[in-house]
């Protein structure tokens, strides 16, 4: 009973941590399938999503005064939840902005596609240090989803509870907008054969720049949760870009529920592993993709590859 107690705030953190890698890798798995490039600025996108929060919630958080003053007036858990909505809009635009310049390296050679995305990832990050400069930031939390709630005899975060949740939400709402509307069917079939998709009708450019700009609006919103877990630094991006590659290689490039377990497992595994070692925590789920992927070359649900032909 002891040890169960000892693993069990390991187990939910691992869980929290898990779904939020999951909506992480889910932004970063549609661009991928879309748009055949592999978004270094995945990352950084994600980092200027949790300081343009930081922008909307804060008095010195770099808007004109006139905006200061009117976000200043509205009750904590309000300007919490306009930067929910407003702060992943903005980095939606600047994510478009990002895939009209990746335009000019569609059908060259993948290496212009990356090196473009690694030189905005850098930007992006220069520009969050000339803004709010080098030092770790906190946003405040509503009081609601701040302290601890009772689960028996333990202890826990309201806010990683809340996390949890919000993360749930957001994957299953992202579920049915792919599997229950006709844009996420096009969407579905854009990641299969984009060019079939052009064939057919649909406007190939249009559809890239909504899933870059729908990819980069996921960053910031994962960005924005996990502020209060991680902090705020100009860096923070490499912390998410990391694990969101490994889980799209672990689930299998290209499948929805393949990368939710993949993150879950990934969160549950740097959990435990940092009960017992915490120096560990992320050394093991770089064993884990190892591990799979010596078995399971395409990932745990991802389709045949020519590496087990």
């Amino acid at each position: 009973m002891d040890s169960l107690l000892f693993l069990l705030p390991h187990l939910l953190n691992g869980l929290a941590l898990g779904l939020l890698f999951a909506l992480i890798a889910l932004g970063f798995m549609l661009i991928i399938g879309v748009m055949e490039v592999i978004n270094l600025a995945h990352g950084s996108l994600f980092a200027l999503g949790a300081y343009a929060a930081l922008a909307l919630m804060t008095p010195d958080g770099g808007l004109p005064p006139a905006m200061v003053a009117l976000f200043q007036a509205l009750p904590l858990a309000w300007r919490y939840a306009a930067a929910l909505v407003l702060a992943p809009l903005a980095v939606a635009i600047v994510g478009m902005g990002l895939e009209l310049c990746l335009r000019r390296t569609y059908g060259r050679d993948p290496l212009y596609g990356l090196l473009l995305t690694f030189g905005a990832a850098l930007v992006i990050e220069e520009l969050i240090r000339l803004a709010w400069g080098p030092t770790e930031r906190f946003i405040p939390m509503p009081q609601g989803i701040t302290g601890g709630v009772m689960l028996g005899e333990l202890i826990y975060s309201k806010y990683r509870m809340f996390a949890a949740l919000f993360a749930i939400a957001m994957i299953a709402l992202l579920w049915l907008f792919l599997e229950r509307t006709p844009y996420g069917a096009i969407i579905k079939a854009g990641a299969h054969d984009s060019e079939m998709v052009g064939a057919l009708g649909v406007n190939l450019p249009r559809l890239r720049l909504f899933v870059f700009g729908f990819g980069s609006l996921l960053a910031a919103i994962a960005g924005i949760v996990m502020v209060p877990i991680w902090g705020i630094r100009p860096h923070v991006g490499v912390d998410a870009v990391v694990p969101a590659f490994v889980i799209i290689v672990l689930g299998g490039v290209g499948s929805f529920w393949g990368t939710v377990i993949a993150g879950l497992l990934v969160g549950m595994v740097v959990g435990l592993t940092g009960a017992f070692a915490t120096d560990w925590s992320l050394i093991s789920m770089y064993m884990l993709l190892i591990l799979v992927v010596t078995f399971r070359a395409r990932g745990l649900l991802g389709k045949k590859s020519i590496l087990e032909a």
